[in-house]
């Protein structure tokens, strides 16, 4: 979920924002990023100090809680012994080998010394989640005092030839076993707080990968905070990297790298991070992302047509806040070039509260759920959805946690804090769209969406793809849409535009989580993607 609050996302008057927060500054796991943040500010000019001051006088509450820092999660680390297999980083990387020219070459690319994977086999019969094998575990920065936890279940179908999808929700802050529990994984949570069989899991025919990222979401913690999508993609790299040394009977299976929301901005990053690795044990072959925040210029620009009415669904605003709306996004796309073109914080976060504010705030003071156009947001306190409620108490549970080894004691579905850090940081209008043509280069990307969504919607899905530079930009805008249909009784589902190596598809009466509203198309469009239907 792209989560934004129009009413707590926000750094006390502005003069103190750039004061540290004196409590942090005695630990080391908190010094790193405070130098970061001290080093931005030497290169604070008049005029960005002025934009900063305007945009928190024109939304004083969107600045009362600045937050550049996560507080760490309370946390008990299990001892080595107590885990089934311990892969340690070092040993990878100390492999070397002589190659035809008789030079010494690593075996694998990549900086591991610092990374370990901690892993448990978990007994199916002791959640009852599925019956296939399944593993849980850390990756364990240990320079760094990071942990990131995750959740790895086999195909049903045939994993020793199935393929391997790792699945990270968005937020940014919001735990994957959101995706797990309550979209696509083997089941789901009831309100009695039991497990429910999930016919359409995408384990149907792939194995998944639930990764709780970045630190301190989900069952992740640690001693110090990341705040941007760069420094996540490393992590990303290592986890894989070890997890595919520890079994490498799933290393030989083709790899693809999926997600939702924020993860529109985390894939471009983390799929370049593993391309730009030669020599590795990830046989990346695609990237998708569902309802994605990728390039917020194109995107905002969509928010007013889909509020009112020109998204396929009734209008949700009036007259009046439409044409506010309208007023409003020259000034936000002019906030969103700046950014794009210093890319520094102090650009990119003025344009991320101005035009939220402006273009998003007017939709959620309705009432209405951001998530879903179709309805009002019946359970603010769980982001609408009252099934996160059941799979927080789920993930809550003592003997939960001990069947996969949390080390923290409680799970939370959303860390807002996480979510204010990476706006914050600058990180939330960043145009890491600029990377995605590189990966086309190499691999197909999808990019699919629910057309009920508000808040990453398929009007701005659709816009950025066509806007995007790339070879082959002339001949995608050209390429015809056709319809969508369910493969098995040839209802309609949706539509596809596809041509060289992106492919759009529209997934109809689905919100921002296309596998939770419609879960037999989404499993259809995800094995007919990893099949090759629209791979050239």
């Amino acid at each position: 979920m792209l989560v934004y609050e129009s009413s707590s996302a926000a750094i006390a008057p502005p003069q103190q924002v750039f004061q540290l927060p004196k409590q942090f500054t005695t630990s080391e796991s908190w010094m790193k990023p405070l130098r970061n943040l001290e080093e931005s500010l030497k290169s604070l000019t008049g005029e960005a100090r002025a934009l900063w001051d305007e945009v928190a006088l024109m939304f004083p509450e969107s600045f009362d809680q600045a937050s550049f820092f996560s507080a760490p999660k309370p946390h008990s680390r299990k001892p080595d012994h107590e885990w089934d297999h311990v892969m340690k980083g070092a040993d990878v990387q100390s492999v070397w080998f002589e190659n035809a020219d008789g030079e010494r070459e690593r075996d694998l690319d990549g900086k591991l010394e610092q990374y370990n994977l901690r892993t448990k086999k978990v007994d199916p019969g002791s959640l009852g989640v599925d019956n296939v094998t399944q593993y849980s575990g850390y990756l364990d920065d240990e320079e760094n005092d990071k942990h990131l936890f995750y959740w790895f279940f086999e195909s049903r179908n045939d994993p020793e030839n199935d393929p391997v999808v790792l699945w990270l929700n968005g937020g940014p802050g919001c735990s994957s076993l959101t995706g797990l529990f309550m979209e696509l994984g083997p089941s789901s949570i009831t309100k009695n707080i039991e497990v429910k069989y999930n016919p359409y899991s995408w384990n149907a025919n792939a194995s998944v990968i639930f990764l709780d990222q970045p630190v301190n979401v989900g069952f992740s913690y640690s001693g110090g905070s990341v705040s941007n999508t760069i420094a996540a993609g490393k992590d990303i790299y290592a986890l894989l990297t070890l997890f595919f040394k520890q079994f490498p009977e799933y290393a030989k299976q083709d790899f693809h790298i999926a997600g939702e929301s924020y993860a529109g901005h985390y894939i471009p990053v983390f799929a370049s991070e593993i391309l730009s690795h030669k020599k590795r044990n990830i046989n990346l072959k695609s990237a998708l992302i569902g309802n994605g925040l990728t390039d917020g210029l194109t995107q905002y620009e969509y928010y007013r047509p889909m509020a009112c009415g020109d998204g396929g669904w009734p209008a949700v605003l009036g007259p009046s806040e439409c044409q506010a709306m309208d007023n409003a996004y020259p000034r936000c796309a002019n906030l969103i070039q700046n950014c794009y073109d210093s890319e520094s914080v102090w650009s990119c976060v003025p344009a991320s509260i101005y035009c939220n504010n402006a273009l998003i705030g007017p939709y959620q003071r309705t009432g209405q759920n951001v998530y879903d156009v179709r309805g009002k947001c019946e359970d603010s306190s769980n982001l609408c959805y009252s099934e996160l409620g059941y799979i927080s108490k789920y993930l809550n549970r003592k003997d939960v946690q001990k069947a996969v080894g949390a080390e923290v004691s409680s799970y939370d579905s959303c860390n807002f804090d996480i979510n204010r850090n990476f706006l914050f940081q600058g990180d939330w209008m960043q145009p890491y769209h600029r990377l995605v043509p590189g990966l086309l280069e190499q691999i197909p990307v999808l990019i699919y969406a629910g057309d009920a969504d508000y808040i990453c919607n398929w009007l701005g899905n659709k816009a950025w793809m066509e806007a995007l530079e790339w070879p082959g930009q002339k001949a995608y805008n050209k390429a015809e849409t056709k319809d969508l249909k369910l493969s098995d009784d040839g209802s309609k589902i949706g539509s596809v535009k596809s041509s060289g190596n992106f492919t759009f598809l529209r997934l109809h009466a689905a919100g921002h989580m296309v596998p939770y509203n419609q879960p037999a198309a989404s499993l259809d469009m995800l094995n007919r993607w990893l099949s090759g239907e629209w791979m050239e």
